[in-house]
This record gives structure tokens, C-alpha cells and sequence, in this order.
């Protein structure tokens, strides 16, 4: 699973680490307004939104290995060519075709660590394989801040460009070919009445803890706009100051996830959940009153540190919670919700940015990451299937 999934997974995230300090500033660099910047910051969780219930029916007929290709190849390329385009409009198209390619991606190996990893172990492996990711968006900042500053906006696009060409041939030597989930026995006939099947079987977990998890995310996509837009425009920092910040939160962000896995099996995965969003909240609220690069970075590290907390927990959740007939299926409807967040968070600091303040807009999505904790506290059963012997 590393060489197939997992170093793939840092090398798209250290491209993605890249685009958190570049892409706000780049597009406010353009004379997009908050709330445009915000859109444009959404629209790679836009177009996973759009793409995520038809890459989870794709998965039934394609095989695995082509559809994560594909979803790499189509990332890269829409990334690459912000570095040839003009324009918010170009900028907004290309992250919504890059969210697409996200979708395939994202659900194809959710998939595979769902079925392959047994329940008493699933949330070390997810946390795993969240750990991976976390380690790129440590790298991916302060790169991205430095070839920003050095050779331009368009130069953090082709280099991103490059390590996703990196990450296509990682995933084509080594992921097996595995045979198509639509071989697998069901009791639905087709991906759409298994989908059909799925919302209507599910409804009441999907709106009680997919409430949780859209808060959740939203937070999350929340701090990607809020760090740099409040360090460069309210603070005057310098892009490569940014990407050094986010970077900061980063590193404690990785130092949690072996701790959120070994918590979410041996003691439930609410455990991991709930101190998770309510530390981020209580960073998010610090960053109004940060005077400066030191007071940003610890703002940066405590949102990290709470987020680190909480990794792969909401895959855990999904993981448990997804029959084993509409795999596929169901987790294209719980990335749905999810990606709903992701795409809910910057759109609301943007708006809120404008028509009242940047401050006033951050305390907001921390009261929406405390709105996660209690959601998953008092109204979401805890999904552990068995407690886990420690050695």
C-alpha cells in the first residue's frame, strides 16, 4: 500500500501544500475581491462535489487502477495550466476540473483502503495514509512560498505540474490491477439503484453525521483561506512568510496522526473527533488576535495540532459506516457531503470578508468547528466495531 497509494498521495499533497499560500494571494493579485477569492479557493472541492456520487458509480465498472490514474492525469493538467492562462474565470474553470480529477482519485483509494484494511485496524490505516498526506502539506507551503517568491506564480504551477507527472508513474508501476467492484455480489442491480439504495437506506446517518462531517470540512477548507489572506492583507506579510506559517501548523499537524489512529481503535473514534475540532476552533479564534508572524504561527500550530487530531477521521467514519454491498456507492455520497464543506468553508470567510470583516469571518468558522465537535459528541453514535488488544 505505500509504494501504491500512499507515497502517490504525499507527492499530490506536497503539490497541494504549494497552491495554500500561493493560489489566495495569486488571485488577489489578480484585483479578485474576497468573496472571488474565496469562490476560486472552492472550486476544486466544487468540482469534487460534482464529481464524487459518478466517480463512486464509475468505480463499479472501471477498474481501480484506471480510475485513480485518471484522476491523477487530470489534476496535473488542470494545475499546469493555470500557468498559461489570464483571468479569475480561467483560474475558477481549471479548479473545478481539477476537482473532478480529485474525485476520482479521492474515491478510488478510499475504496481500496476500506475494503483491503480489516475494521479492528482501520483507523491506525486511515490515519496512515492521513499522515502521509500531512507530510506533503508540511513541505508543500514553504516550497510553494519559495518558488512563488523566486520564480513567479506560474512557476509553483509547473512544479506542481511535475510532481504530479511523478505521482501518475508512481501509480502506474506499482498498483495492481484488482478486480472491478461491479463483480463483487449485491444485492442492487445497477450503480444507479445501488446509489438509490444507498441515500435511502442511510438517510439518517447521512444527515446527523454527514452534518458533522460538512462542518467539519468546512473548518478545515476554512483555515486555507484564513492564514494567508489574514497574514498578507491584515498583517503585511510576505508570501514566503505565509507559506513558512502554514508550513508551522503543518508540522504539528503531522507530528498527531499516529495518536488519532491508535485513539480512534483503541477507544472510538469520537475520542479523536471531537478534541480535534474543538483545538482547531480555539486556534481559529486566536488568529484575530495574532499582532504578527509569531502570533499567526502559533494560531498556525494550535489549528494544526487540532487537526492533526482528527486525522483520517472522517474516512474512518465513512469506512465504518458503508455497507458492504455499495462500498463505492456509499462513500461517493459521504465524500459528497463532506466536499460540501470543503467547498462552504471559503466561500464563507470570502463573503463574510466583505461584507464585514476578515476578523468577523474567522470567528465565524470557528463556531462552525465547535458545531462539529458537538454534532459528532451528542448526536453520532461512536461507528468502533470492536476494541483493539495494545501491545
Amino acid at each position: 500500500m505505500w509504494l501504491s497509494v500512499y507515497v502517490p498521495s504525499v507527492m499530490l499533497a506536497i503539490g497541494e501544500g504549494m497552491l495554500v499560500p500561493v493560489l489566495p494571494l495569486y488571485v488577489a493579485a489578480l484585483g479578485a475581491p474576497f468573496w472571488l477569492v474565496g469562490l476560486v479557493l472552492a472550486g476544486e472541492a466544487l468540482g469534487m462535489l460534482i464529481g464524487d456520487v459518478p466517480a463512486g458509480a464509475v468505480l463499479r465498472r472501471l477498474d481501480r487502477k484506471v480510475t485513480m490514474l485518471a484522476g491523477v492525469a487530470v489534476v496535473g493538467t488542470a494545475v499546469t495550466a493555470m500557468a498559461f492562462v489570464d483571468g479569475v474565470v480561467a483560474v475558477l474553470v481549471l479548479r473545478l476540473l481539477a476537482g473532478l480529477g480529485t474525485a476520482l482519485w479521492g474515491i478510488s483509494r478510499h475504496t481500496f483502503l476500506t475494503t483491503a484494511v480489516p475494521a479492528p485496524q482501520r483507523g491506525r490505516a486511515i490515519a496512515a495514509f492521513g499522515g502521509a498526506q500531512r507530510v506533503g502539506l508540511l513541505a508543500g507551503p514553504a516550497l510553494g512560498g519559495v518558488v512563488a517568491a523566486t520564480g513567479g506564480y506560474d512557476a509553483a504551477f509547473l512544479v506542481y505540474g511535475a510532481i504530479a507527472a511523478g505521482a501518475f508513474a508512481v501509480c502506474a508501476v506499482f498498483l495492481e490491477r484488482a478486480q472491478r467492484p461491479s463483480a463483487v455480489p449485491t444485492r442492487h442491480v445497477g450503480s444507479v439503484g445501488a446509489l438509490v439504495a444507498v441515500v435511502r437506506e442511510q438517510w439518517r446517518v447521512l444527515a446527523v453525521a454527514g452534518a458533522g462531517q460538512f462542518m467539519a470540512q468546512g473548518i478545515r477548507s476554512g483555515r486555507k483561506i484564513v492564514l494567508p489572506l489574514f497574514g498578507a492583507t491584515v498583517l503585511g506579510l510576505s508570501v514566503e512568510q505565509v507559506g513558512w506559517i502554514v508550513s508551522i501548523g503543518a508540522a504539528f499537524d503531522v507530528a498527531m496522526f499516529p495518536l488519532a489512529g491508535w485513539v480512534m481503535d483503541r477507544y472510538g473514534r469520537k475520542h479523536a473527533i471531537v478534541p480535534s475540532f474543538l483545538m482547531q476552533a480555539v486556534g481559529m479564534a486566536l488568529v484575530p488576535l495574532a499582532g504578527g508572524f509569531v502570533g499567526l504561527a502559533v494560531a498556525s500550530a494550535l489549528i494544526g495540532f487540532g487537526n492533526g487530531m482528527g486525522s483520517g477521521t472522517m474516512m474512518t467514519v465513512g469506512a465504518d459506516l458503508a455497507p458492504d454491498d455499495a462500498v463505492g456507492e456509499f462513500i461517493g455520497v459521504w465524500r459528497l457531503v463532506g466536499d460540501g464543506g470543503s467547498m462552504g468553508g471559503p466561500v464563507l470567510v470570502g463573503a463574510l470578508a466583505d461584507l464585514l470583516t476578515l476578523p468577523v469571518a474567522t470567528v465565524a468558522i470557528a463556531t462552525v468547528g465547535v458545531g462539529a465537535a458537538l454534532t459528532f459528541a451528542y448526536g453520532v453514535p461512536e461507528t468502533r466495531r470492536a476494541p483493539v488488544p495494545v501491545a
